[in-house]
Parts: structure tokens; C-alpha cells; sequence
């Protein structure tokens, strides 16, 4: 059981299928959906796509290989799961330079099975951003985001903009309801994004691309000093990266994180050289004001992690920590009471960094 629940802490893996569709539109009129494959030949001079039918999904040959897989060791299962999202990573990076290329745009829609978030009476904009160019025929990968905005007559100087990098086995359509709450208790703009590829490497490049867009499109005047990095469990990762880079960043809040990827399976650095995710050692590098949130009850994650990480944060930056008595790994912010609770710590949080 402890094996199964360091297994959920670090796997970053997204649902399947996604909680979200992004549904593409050019000159007005919707594209095929997404996981459609759709390639250069496949599109006229005037930019619309030909799906024939040897194109379309093949979900029966997807689930009938899943129906083999069921007899196979875990982490061999977890290995054919990664090398799946790579291949259709790759598909997905190809279809979405050349839509791109083309101008397309998208529309956010939520899985209906989701529930229901309060009415937001700012813009909810779905992009897909690319990574910096690296050479000019290699498919670019582009990070799945959504930009919730408050109203344009709210925005002040001081408006902040959250980054969200999430946890395990979720995606920006599974956090849909939490990140509308956020924008409306804080009355701030919040940017969620997904992870390209379930791999180290690519998370860091992910937030980077995400950083950049957000400083260049999103926040007011361009100021780093208004975006606050949020990252929860395995999303800490990315974030403790990016905040001990960018001296300018405006505040950091880890939720549910952990001092690093193999201290959670044991204290002993006997396998450090294999440590992903160093935290504990990129936070005593970070010049922003840290939040550090945590369940008391945290079986995935010990309370020990949070507490390590809020100790590590140089003094001059520290915050006060919400050390959550009766809560979890994923269970801080279940039921309105602690909704409550949690936007109000936010709150205090971002005044503090006035």
C-alpha cells in the first residue's frame, strides 16, 4: 500500500482520456477533433482539413491493447504508459505546429461529468504555446494552457497572475472548478497549464514557455514582480526550478510537496545521483516570498517533506505555512468550510507580498 501510494506521488501522468476537449476552430468553422491525425497532405490551399476514414480513432485497437496489458507487471505497465505518451506527444507536436502555422484557435471545454464551477464573470482563453524555436523543421512541442482573466476594468498594477502547475493523474480540465475558485477569491488571473511529456526535463521547459507567454501576454506592464508560481505535489517540482532561476518572480506557494523525488521513497542518499526534482536544495536558492501548504495526515507525501521545505526557505522569504490538521495529500481544499479556509490563506499570502 505505501508502494502504491509513493507510486501516485510521482507519477505525473494525465487522465485517459483528458477531463478537457480544446476544440479547434479556423476561418470560423470547427476542425476535427484532436486526437484525430491530421497531417500537411490532409489540408487544402484554403487551410480546411480532409479526414477520410482510414483517420479516425482507432479506440477499439487502443482498448484491446490496454485488455493485454492488464496481466503485466505495474512497472512494466507504467513503462509502455510513458512510451504511449511519447509517441503521441510526437503526433500531437507535429499537428500542433502546423496549426500554428495556419492561425488555428481553440475553445476550453470541460468534461460535462466534472461538476459545476460558480459563474466567472472573466474570459476563459485556451491557447497552446510553443517552445522557443529550435531548428525550422523539427515539430515544436506546444504546452496545453488555459488563461483565466479577470475583467480588464478590475486589472490594477498590483493584480497578480498565478502560474498553477498541478499534481499526479490530473489535468486543466479535472482543475477547472478549483481554478475559478482561485481567480475569484484572489481577484487574480490564474494560468493553468499541462504537462507536454511526463518526463523531468520537459516539465522545466514547460513552465519556462508558460512563464514567458504569461509575463509577455497576460500580466499587466509585463511585470514578473505580479506572477506568483503555484506548484502542488509533483507540480512543486517545476516551480522550486523556475522561482531559484528568475530573481523577479513575485512569490512562490508549494501545496503539498515534497523535498525531492527519491526522498520519498527513503531519507537515505545512497541513490541521489538518480533524485529527480531537488527541492529542497532549489529552495534555499529562491529571492520571493514562499508559502509552503500541507496536510498533517499526508500518507503519499509526509508532513515531514513541508515541513523540511518551509525550513529550508531563506528567512528574509518566509511566509507563514498552512499546516492542515485534518486533511491529506489530496484532500486540502474538500468541502466548501476549507474552500473557505484555503482562499483566505491565499489571500493573506498575496497581501503579504505588497
Amino acid at each position: 500500500m505505501i508502494h502504491n501510494s509513493v507510486a501516485g506521488a510521482l507519477t505525473f501522468f494525465p487522465p485517459d482520456p483528458p477531463l478537457y476537449t480544446f476544440v479547434r476552430s479556423l476561418n470560423g468553422e470547427n476542425l476535427p477533433d484532436e486526437d484525430e491525425d491530421v497531417d500537411e497532405q490532409d489540408i487544402d490551399e484554403n487551410g480546411n482539413h480532409d479526414i477520410s476514414e482510414s483517420m479516425a480513432p482507432k479506440n477499439a485497437d487502443v482498448k484491446q491493447e490496454r485488455e493485454n496489458q492488464r496481466d503485466i507487471h505495474p512497472a512494466e505497465a507504467l513503462a509502455q504508459r510513458a512510451m504511449e505518451l511519447r509517441v503521441q506527444a510526437k503526433k500531437r507536436n507535429k499537428r500542433d505546429t502546423l496549426d500554428t502555422q495556419l492561425g488555428v484557435s481553440y475553445t476550453f471545454i470541460p468534461d460535462p461529468r466534472l461538476s459545476s464551477p460558480p459563474g466567472y464573470s472573466g474570459s476563459i482563453e485556451a491557447v497552446k504555446i510553443p517552445y522557443r524555436a529550435r531548428t525550422k523543421k523539427t515539430p515544436r512541442p506546444h504546452v496545453a494552457c488555459v488563461i483565466y482573466r479577470i475583467k480588464k476594468e478590475r486589472v490594477t498594477d498590483e493584480t497578480k497572475t498565478i502560474i498553477y502547475s498541478h499534481g499526479n493523474a490530473t489535468d486543466i480540465g479535472a482543475m477547472h472548478f478549483m481554478q475559478i475558485i482561485i481567480a475569484k477569491g484572489i481577484k487574480c488571473n490564474v494560468v493553468m497549464y499541462d504537462y507536454s511529456v511526463p518526463l523531468e526535463g520537459n516539465t522545466y521547459t514547460d513552465i519556462e514557455t508558460v512563464y514567458d507567454y504569461t509575463v509577455e501576454h497576460v500580466v499587466s506592464d509585463n511585470n514578473e514582480g505580479n506572477v506568483i508560481l503555484y506548484g502542488q505535489s509533483v507540480g512543486g517540482g517545476p516551480s522550486c526550478y523556475l522561482a531559484s532561476k528568475k530573481d523577479l518572480v513575485g512569490g512562490l506557494i508549494l501545496h503539498s510537496a515534497f523535498m525531492s523525488g527519491m526522498r520519498v521513497l527513503t531519507p537515505s542518499r545512497a541513490l541521489a545521483c538518480l533524485d529527480i526534482f531537488p527541492n529542497i536544495t532549489r529552495i534555499k536558492k529562491v529571492n520571493c516570498p514562499v508559502m509552503v501548504i500541507h496536510g498533517l495526515l499526508d500518507e503519499e507525501v509526509t508532513f515531514a517533506h513541508g515541513k523540511a521545505l518551509h525550513e529550508a526557505v531563506p528567512e528574509d522569504c518566509k511566509r507563514p505555512p498552512w499546516w492542515v490538521k485534518d486533511r491529506g495529500h489530496n484532500d486540502i481544499t474538500d468541502g466548501r468550510q476549507k474552500i473557505l479556509e484555503y482562499i483566505q490563506k491565499l489571500k493573506e499570502f498575496v497581501e503579504s507580498l505588497d
